[in-house]
């Protein structure tokens, strides 16, 4: 035995930390645990690979490319395909032969010309000069007796691309040719064989012509060398690999669920708009990319351009009209030799993905009596991180049922190792996006290593200013959008809510120093405790549907933030056990919230900055939400915002910021019915309208001149759906506690939602029956569910099934 835990009896106890100087790198390890509760006893064993943790774990294997950095910046050439050798004596079990493959871009990797199946753009994207993560497989089946063959195709993703973008990816500081570093570790009878990455290994040239993660790929099948490597054929085309600095972030295992093909759908129309032009439209909009088959006999050259929707000449709108990019976007290019060449296949990009409802194919030859193509030669393939659900919700309304199927939808869709705000556009970790984003994703999909990467992400954006940036990653982009307390208030709430949603209180530790630092600087950028920004509540209805700011005091939202900040960043402090911190946080944040009251709450209870001409919804929202309104003006102020909502004919006039918290403030003051009927409004602006026009996921805007439908931040509707329409929200980090508060028993027929916790499955489920309300409740083990609904508040349920029946509903 290598660690023994012992008996643990704090009820808390969620996770266990293994001594990692107990273990050795890249051994097997069993492991076996008992569990004795008050409801029975249970045990589980499994095993774990251990991985690299230092760099000289990866027994010399050096960084190699296909020709040194800067040498050839700035051209254009095929992705390299490094090639090394390994000769065995047998043929290894499975998890005999380990691989491990570390990228300054992204690899496809193949042993024998098999996919090593290590996943779809792969590795993760990071700030390359702080983190370089690396992925590892058990390979043993693609291995054979003799001699064996690893090559890895070289993508530049967000290391090296070389057309400009506006983000300035091209010149970031880390840029370099794309490059990998490998180590295959085989256990053998006499010790463990390896083949390391170095300059034995050789390069050819592959049939991926270009590659970028906005302008797409270029294929030519007749140049691609990853399906015979092994081949003797036309050896001068291989050349020594060449050994480079390659980055110089420390190596960490890639933590989150790796990108996979996850879906493969046909189009639902496929129709010929010019003899060599094909439309093909999907059911859906996806991330991912079109696999296409070889159109006919003779060779053939395709083009394909991917768009969310349609120009008005009907081809798909993939024009960058903000000028974001040098030369096309979103397109990829293919060439197929004759159908009776040895290595014609269907073909799909390999290093980047689209977003895309929409794909036109031009050079596909309209054959005399051939009709249109199956649809199977034009699927979509679907590709995000491999995260597996973790929440279901129903309810007695349609609309809210569909809309929660958007929310699941466009969440998915922007899942590439971060949450993206776009899979079509930008495809960056905007802060304010992930940071509105965060909790439906936790609560619906099994994101928490992936979100506690993209933490590690912001927190290196703060290295050098101690702020974080509006992107991470971030390389370098020279556009100075400080002060945003905004959108920089995801560094603290992403690290609370990874404690809050899965009870794991590392995050805050391992990055506590940087978040003291970033909330002490916000306050100090204050005038006397008001701040301002200038990303504001983003696209509300006024602003232009390619994106802005409110008319409104943008000092509201900044200061109530800050304010926000603060007392987050006091309350990590208080679990970790700094309180003089939590002290001194306090009192800055008391400092802010009085300097808040004084500037922008009139004696009314109305929440208005200064030389604003109308109501602000958003306003009165974050003030409620926050705590910033006196407690004796709450109702007041509640009341106003109520009655904003029905004088706009039930309708929201929230951005980004003011729509994730606007449903919840009405519903828990008292006005369930007009944010019912503000979600199910079908007209301008609101939820229903995007379901009226047959929306597929949601919009970056409420307008249908939105730029992109695939945008998650204004369907943060979905906390309210769980919340407060089926009634459950935790009320103790990881679910240890959880409340049952439904507050639209008197508006819906019945409402349910499950969830996964770190404990086990809750559950909630209501419904009418003669003329009462029946409340199901599951709890799992080590929980316990408090009730705060009329006729039972305050009351507490254990582990188990329980069914209560309640005062009927009324008003």
């Amino acid at each position: 035995m290598v660690w023994d835990s012992g008996a643990l009896t704090n009820p808390d106890v969620r996770h266990v930390d293994v001594d990692g100087a107990l273990l050795q790198p890249d051994v097997r390890y069993e492991w076996s645990v008992d569990v004795r509760t008050a409801e029975g006893s249970a045990s589980a064993s499994s095993w774990f690979h251990r991985g690299l943790t230092h760099d000289d774990q990866w027994h010399g294997a050096q960084w190699i490319a296909g020709w040194s950095d800067g040498a050839l910046l700035g051209s254009q050439r095929p992705a390299p395909v490094l090639l090394g050798r390994l000769n065995l004596t047998h043929a290894p079990e499975d998890d005999a032969a380990r691989l491990y493959v570390a990228a300054g871009g992204h690899t496809a990797v193949r042993i024998n010309g098999k996919d090593a199946d290590l996943g779809a753009v792969v590795p993760g994207f990071t700030d390359y000069d702080v983190r370089v993560q690396y992925v590892a497989a058990h390979v043993g089946r693609l291995l054979r007796r003799g001699d064996n063959i690893v090559s890895l195709e070289l993508g530049r993703g967000f290391y090296g691309p070389l057309a400009r973008s506006t983000w300035d990816w091209h010149i970031a500081p880390w840029h370099g040719e794309p490059t990998a570093r490998c180590m295959l570790v085989v256990d053998t009878t006499h010790g463990p064989t390896r083949l390391v990455t170095d300059d034995s290994w050789e390069v050819v040239d592959g049939g991926t012509l270009r590659d970028d993660p906005f302008a797409g790929e270029d294929y030519d099948a007749a140049a691609d060398r990853t399906l015979w490597p092994e081949s003797s054929e036309r050896p001068e085309r291989r050349r020594p690999a060449v050994v480079v600095a390659g980055p110089r972030g420390r190596l960490e295992h890639q933590r989150q669920q790796p990108q996979r093909v996850i879906d493969r759908i046909p189009p639902d129309r496929i129709e010929r708009t010019a003899p060599d032009v094909l439309l093909a439209h999907y059911p859906r909009l996806v991330s991912g990319w079109v696999e296409v088959a070889p159109p006919g006999d003779q060779p053939s050259r395709l083009r394909l351009d991917y768009g969310e929707r349609l120009t008005a000449a009907r081809t798909p709108d993939n024009l960058d009209t903000h000028g974001y990019f040098d030369g096309r976007f979103q397109v990829d290019e293919v060439a197929f030799p004759a159908v009776a060449a040895d290595n014609v296949r269907d073909w799909h990009p390999r290093f980047g993905y689209r977003g895309f409802s929409w794909v036109q194919v031009t050079g596909w030859p309209e054959e005399r009596g051939a009709g249109l193509p199956a649809p199977e030669k034009l699927s979509a393939l679907v590709v995000h991180n491999d995260v597996a659900s973790r929440a279901e919700f129903t309810c007695s309304e349609p609309s809210l049922v569909e809309l929660h199927a958007l929310v699941r939808r466009t969440i998915l869709v922007n899942l590439h190792d971060l949450p993206t705000d776009t899979p079509t556009y930008e495809k960056n970790g905007w802060t304010g996006d992930g940071m509105l984003g965060a909790e439906m994703m936790l609560r619906n999909f099994d994101t928490q290593q992936l979100l506690a990467k993209w933490l590690d992400d912001i927190a290196d954006t703060t290295r050098h200013t101690g702020l974080p940036a509006v992107i991470a990653p971030h390389g370098g982009w020279r556009a100075d959008w400080t002060p945003t307390p905004t959108w920089n208030a995801a560094f603290p709430l992403l690290a609370w809510w990874l404690r809050v949603y899965g009870g794991d209180d590392r995050p805050m530790l391992r990055h506590y120093d940087a978040l003291l630092r970033h909330a002490r600087l916000e306050h100090d950028r204050t005038d006397g405790g008001i701040a301002t920004t200038t990303l504001g509540d983003w696209v509300s209805p006024e602003a232009d549907p390619g994106g802005g700011n409110p008319p409104e005091d943008l000092r509201v939202a900044a200061t109530a933030y800050v304010y926000r900040i603060l007392r987050t960043v006091m309350r990590i402090a208080l679990v970790l056990g700094r309180r003089d911190d939590a002290r001194e946080l306090s009192g800055r944040a008391r400092d802010v919230r009085d300097a808040f009251r004084r500037t922008f709450v009139s004696a009314t209870g109305a929440v208005r900055g200064a030389d604003e001409e109308t109501f602000r919804q958003t306003h009165q929202v974050l003030a409620l939400r926050f705590g910033l309104v006196p407690r004796s003006l709450q109702a007041r102020t509640a009341a106003g915002l109520a009655a904003d909502v029905r004088a706009r004919g039930d309708h929201l006039n929230t951005g980004a910021l003011g729509t994730k918290y606007l449903l919840p403030v009405l519903s828990r003051h008292g006005y369930a019915r007009e944010a019912l009927s503000v979600a199910v409004n079908p007209t301008y602006p609101g939820w229903g309208h995007w379901l009226q026009h047959g929306a597929t996921t949601l919009w970056e805007h409420w307008a249908p001149e939105s730029r992109s439908r695939g945008h998650y931040f204004l369907g943060t509707v979905d906390d309210w759906l769980f919340e407060d329409v089926a009634g459950i929200r935790p009320a103790s980090p990881g679910w240890r506690t959880f409340d049952v508060a439904p507050t639209l028993t008197h508006l819906l027929d019945h409402a349910a939602a499950r969830l996964q916790t770190p404990l086990g499955d809750a559950a909630v489920s209501w419904y009418h029956e003669d003329r009462r309300v029946v409340l199901e409740v599951e709890v799992p083990v080590g929980a316990v569910a408090r009730l705060r609904v009329p006729g039972a508040d305050g009351r507490r349920l254990g582990p188990g099934r329980h069914r209560l029946e309640l005062a009927g509903p009324s008003g």
